[in-house]
């Protein structure tokens, strides 16, 4: 008989509660197969990496599928999948190798790890110069005995449970056996143990794609959505392990985990423009070659020198092209930074899934207070903000407001934190629905956007389950609109952005499939040319200068200038006017926040590896303080950074 369903986690928006210390960085990522973190999370796990965070990187499912290293040109062999399963983790080792700078057959320590309830797993572990990389494999089977997917079914089913595969060649020698509650507490017992200040997971929520039968086989994606089954599943209960890991801290009298999270795009990448130029795609693909193997290596194992249907140059003649792209799940534009009254300012963001503000010491000082708890959790990774004439700070969320599996709700709505005086304290939380009539729908929902038009009142956006944008208005008085779609019936990314012109219109832009759409007060414009990230704009006397990237692009795309603008990299950048022109803030090739102002650009190489997006804040100058431009984000180590490269020596 089935344990009884035990209840989900639950919302818990109080604030106060005392948040952990820590300034050492430790990334932790949760996938489903051998291989996911280096199509997806890449580059982002690489440049952590070169930072010297160390990793550890825990593959839920032994990835053994039909048990068959295909080879191209040659004759299938018989189903072994010990074997396979265990090729791939080789291919593993060979990849994370090259990405600690060592040659692919570097030698691994392979031991076990105790997880909770007496489980064990093997661990594969690596250090070089200081750098260190940790495997986790919990080996769960891809496929029940009646050939469901597994793990959407241990998501949804209380009564089934999973045996662990064995690898073969791995120390571990015994299979145990896992239901839902014990997974999530086996998850939950990983994170406590290493305490990760970054969390990276894949995406639990994935778009609503409709395809035919025969396409979406050929894709691999589950009926109705853009990603594998299994991704979706391992990321649900990814984030019910940390929402449990944050609880039971809380519960337990102690302090609140500092981490950022982040997740990941899966197959979405095959729909949309892919954004990776270059020499970045390059440096990506180069890490799945020794991933993918070939079946003439010698690598040491017997069962296998890696994932042969995935080495050479598969990974880019793809055609479903998953390496071409890296989309984060909840884009943001960094902190939300405001100037206090006194000069100093605030940045907010979201740690341990709840809200929170930190605080600069003094002004100008580019050093931050801990952070203040503001609660609200647990929240998506990114924050949505809005001044109002008065000062006054609103912050706009996606509360997981729940999040249980054994047929459980699965719930998200949008929140709001309205500040009761000009760099003061707040109200209580308050929620403003969904966009979206039903659970299922509404979890695919994105970042609220919002902005404060001239007259006071608040335009708030939210990219919907159709991939349009809905909009809701607070008035002046404080009451709010119903939603509505805004017209035009065309398909985005999300990632919009709002501003309001010298003549008082509100723009909003977003990256779609074939062009950039752009809505002028709520009605469609002329479309701009395809972007494959996020747009960034500027108000200008009579509408806004655009800046992003083309698709798979390094160069920068400027309408105010006409062309392209001096500035290469990748992914999203943000942009401000001041009296130099425009200011630029995003990534160089090499993933380095770079800054440009004035025809000249400013590159930050020192400080706490950055994660996610920066965000730009002009700072006016005066007594007490210098200004300019500065840089704000949040570093590996879950402590925000300050970056004042014009006026001072970064800190």
């Amino acid at each position: 008989m089935p344990s009884p369903r035990r209840a989900g986690p639950t919302a818990d928006p109080a604030p106060g509660m005392p948040i952990a210390r820590t300034r050492r960085a430790q990334l932790m990522q949760f996938a489903a197969h051998p291989d996911d973190d280096l199509y997806f999370m890449n580059p982002d796990t690489q440049r952590m990496l070169d930072a010297g965070v160390p990793l550890v990187s825990v593959y839920v499912t032994a990835g053994e599928h039909t048990g068959r290293n295909r080879v191209a040109g040659m004759p299938e062999t018989p189903p072994d999948r010990a074997a396979y399963s265990s090729a791939r983790h080789q291919g593993l080792r060979q990849a994370y190798a090259t990405l600690l700078g060592l040659d692919m057959f570097a030698p691994w320590q392979k031991g076990v790890v105790t997880l909770h309830g007496g489980r064990r797993a093997e661990i594969d572990t690596l250090v070089h110069n200081g750098r260190r990389v940790e495997l986790i494999f919990l080996n769960l089977p891809m496929h029940t005995s009646r050939r469901y997917m597994a793990l959407p079914a241990l998501w949804h089913d209380r009564a089934l449970e999973l045996r662990a595969h064995l690898s073969a060649g791995s120390p571990v020698d015994r299979s145990d056996t896992y239901d839902h509650d014990q997974l999530v507490d086996v998850l939950v017992g990983l994170l406590d143990r290493y305490r990760p200040t970054v969390v990276q997971t894949l995406d639990p929520d994935p778009d609503i794609q409709l395809s035919d039968e025969a396409t979406r086989k050929r894709d691999s994606e589950q009926p109705g959505y853009s990603d594998h089954g299994d991704h979706t599943a391992v990321a649900c209960f990814s984030w019910e392990a940390l929402i449990r890991w944050v609880a039971g801290t809380a519960r337990s009298g102690g302090t609140i985990p500092a981490f950022v999270a982040t997740a990941f795009r899966g197959y979405y990448n095959r729909h949309w423009p892919k954004n990776l130029p270059p020499q970045v795609l390059k440096e990506k693909a180069g890490h799945l070659v020794p991933y993918g193997g070939d079946p003439s290596w010698e690598c040491g194992n017997p069962s296998g020198c890696g994932d042969y249907g995935v080495g050479g140059d598969r990974p880019l003649t793809n055609k479903k092209g998953w390496v071409r792209a890296t989309h984060h799940r909840w884009p943001g534009t960094g902190p939300a930074v405001v100037t206090r009254p006194d000069g100093r300012l605030d940045a907010y963001g979201v740690l341990g899934l709840r809200a929170v503000r930190w605080r600069e010491t003094e002004r100008g000082s580019g050093l931050w207070g801990e952070p203040e708890d503001l609660g609200g959790g647990p929240l998506a990774p990114a924050l949505g903000s809005a001044t109002l004439p008065d000062g006054r700070v609103l912050l706009f969320g996606v509360r997981f407001a729940a999040l249980g599996g054994h047929g459980g709700p699965n719930r998200r709505e949008v929140v709001l934190l309205e500040q009761r005086s000009p760099g003061g304290p707040f109200l209580a939380w308050r929620g403003l629905g969904n966009p979206e009539r039903g659970d299922d729908r509404g979890r695919r929902i994105g970042v609220p956007v919002a902005v404060t038009a001239r007259d006071g009142r608040v335009h708030l956006f939210v990219r919907d389950a159709d991939k349009g944008v809905s909009t809701r208005v607070r008035e002046a008085d404080g009451d709010w609109s119903a939603w509505r779609v805004l017209e035009g019936g065309v398909e985005v990314q999300d990632g919009l952005n709002a501003v309001v012109d010298g003549s008082g219109r509100i723009h909003v832009l977003a990256a779609g499939r074939e062009s950039v759409a752009h809505w002028i007060d709520g009605r469609l414009a002329d479309p701009l040319p395809l972007a494959g990230d996020p747009v960034s704009a500027v108000p200008a006397a009579r509408g806004v200068g655009v800046y992003y990237r083309r698709p798979a692009d390094k160069a920068l795309l400027s309408s105010a200038s006409g062309g392209n603008a001096s500035f290469d990299g990748y992914g999203p950048v943000a942009a401000a006017a001041d009296a130099d022109g425009t200011v630029l803030l995003g990534r160089d090739l090499r993933g380095r926040i770079q800054l440009r102002r004035g025809g000249r650009l400013w590159t930050r190489t020192q400080g706490a590896a950055p994660v996610q997006a920066a965000a730009l804040c002009l700072v006016p100058g005066g007594p007490g303080g210098p200004g300019g431009p500065v840089a704000v984000g949040l570093g590996a180590d879950a402590h925000p950074w300050l970056w004042r490269p014009v006026a001072a020596p970064q800190l």
